[in-house]
């Protein structure tokens, strides 16, 4: 069955003063400049989406096993896609009218017409884009602490240390002005995925087909609560994976007109999803089951025993990350950087003018300490990001694109397209719900793990 989309509604003409406000906009006119083409928009996704998350991906279907496991996966991918869809006919639709939205937070608010809504988004933004910055920063940490050990197992050197390595190397690249100005980064972090999943795809071949194989269990838990919250906690790690929540600043990159644009990089960037997610999730859950790690490198690299792959192999793996790891924390800074940068720069003055240049390198710096901080304090942030990922990405990717769909084009309410909005709306909340008291449940089971500014990452 095919899904027609209805045509929209004109919504109310521009107010005049939107051009003129968004010329003294620092925030647009700088960080969130729209030079971009389609396979720009691409690379953004991509990155967003496509990271070293897809190595939770055995993880994930420990919760669910095998049917449901794929079931789950491809539901996401297939709702997620729409979702992002929708939203940037959204976003057309309104720049036809003369309101071009260019913030998530602008958008929600003119569609909902409801001023409290700009605060919601604003809020479930910052909270998922600091917690995934502050996460890239943790994990960039552990995959040096990973190479540092495997040269000097009884080296000095801390967890906190190398996180404050990569801090360093954030603040540098921090300094890049513009979303736009991260297109050839975003493009090798593409090619970075493609490689690290095929590397690890490969050792979780040879580890299957080894004599050293470990014993296959795809058996779930034993009591039948258990299984239910496994698996909800599941669906939102698998949720939070496909989420970016960022969907509307990517799209203000691209130079208007952008009618069609973002549809061709939404094609390349689940091109690289469909390559990448179930070649990761069959691989890993197929050789190691329910023991699979959070992190599948994990798995490949037990504390006893020897490797399950080449160690050169699965090293490189680790760079790849680390190296991509980069460039996720700059993607998902872009919101924090937009909203400084509105507060504190001058549009009158030039991108690189001394008043807006100090500003910038203060204040940026300042917000990567921040999450380097955060990172060497709390090293089971992981956990906390479960619950952050299902009250955040949930509501922002699987329920708002269809809400403000139905708000803009106002399809019949007897139409399929109406009622396929609702359904995944109130599906979702429900998902919602239930995933995050399954994530707090997980927290609290974890506490006793937790040590603040530990050497050990919570798994």
């Amino acid at each position: 069955m095919t899904i027609k989309l209805q045509q929209p509604l004109l919504p109310p003409e521009a107010p005049p003063e939107n051009k003129n406000s968004r010329q003294q906009d620092a925030g647009a006119a700088f960080v969130l400049e729209s030079k971009g083409e389609w396979f720009h928009a691409g690379f953004h996704l991509t990155t967003a989406i496509v990271g070293p998350t897809i190595l939770t991906l055995p993880y994930a279907f420990r919760g669910l096993g095998w049917g449901p496991g794929i079931f789950c996966l491809t539901v996401m991918g297939v709702v997620t896609f729409y979702s992002y869809y929708l939203m940037s006919l959204v976003l057309e639709h309104c720049e036809k009218a003369g309101r071009r939205h260019i913030r998530f937070r602008e958008l929600a608010a003119d569609v909902l017409g409801s001023g409290w809504m700009f605060y919601f988004v604003i809020f479930i933004q910052t909270a998922i884009n600091t917690g995934i910055s502050i996460g890239a920063i943790l994990l960039a940490g552990e995959c040096l602490k990973i190479m540092y050990s495997s040269f000097s197992p009884d080296g000095p050197l801390r967890l906190w240390e190398f996180i404050a390595m990569v801090t360093l190397v954030m603040i540098v690249l921090s300094q890049l002005p513009t979303f736009h100005s991260l297109r050839h980064v975003n493009l090798v972090s593409l090619f970075l995925s493609l490689a690290y999943t095929f590397i690890v795809v490969g050792a979780c071949i040879n580890a299957g087909l080894s004599k050293n194989a470990p014993p296959r269990d795809y058996s779930l838990e034993d009591s039948k609560f258990s299984v239910v919250m496994s698996a909800f906690t599941s669906i939102s790690i698998i949720a939070a994976i496909f989420g970016n929540g960022i969907l509307p600043e990517i799209q203000a990159t691209l130079a208007p007109p952008v009618t069609g644009k973002m549809l061709k990089g939404l094609i390349m960037c689940y091109t690289v999803i469909f390559i990448t997610f179930y070649s990761a999730a069959v691989s890993g859950y197929w050789v190691f089951g329910n023991k699979a790690s959070s992190n599948i490198l994990n798995s490949l690299m037990p504390d006893d025993g020897p490797a399950l792959a080449p160690t050169w192999l699965l090293g490189l793996g680790v760079i790849f990350v680390l190296l991509q790891l980069f460039a996720i924390g700059l993607v998902y800074s872009q919101v924090a950087y937009e909203i400084m940068e509105t507060q504190s720069a001058d549009v009158n003055q030039g991108m690189f003018s001394k008043r807006n240049l100090i500003p910038r390198i203060i204040l940026r710096s300042l917000y990567m300490i921040f999450c380097g901080f955060f990172a060497a304090m709390l090293p089971f942030f992981g956990d906390i990001n479960g619950v952050v990922g299902a009250l955040g990405f949930i509501p922002l990717d699987f329920i708002l694109p269809m809400l403000l769909y139905n708000m803009t084009y106002k399809p019949s309410r007897s139409s399929f397209t109406y009622w396929i909005n609702v359904v995944i709306m109130v599906v979702f909340t429900g998902v919602g719900l239930l995933g995050s008291f399954s994530s707090v449940r997980k927290l609290v089971l974890d506490a006793s793990k937790f040590k603040i500014f530990s050497d050990d990452v919570v798994d």
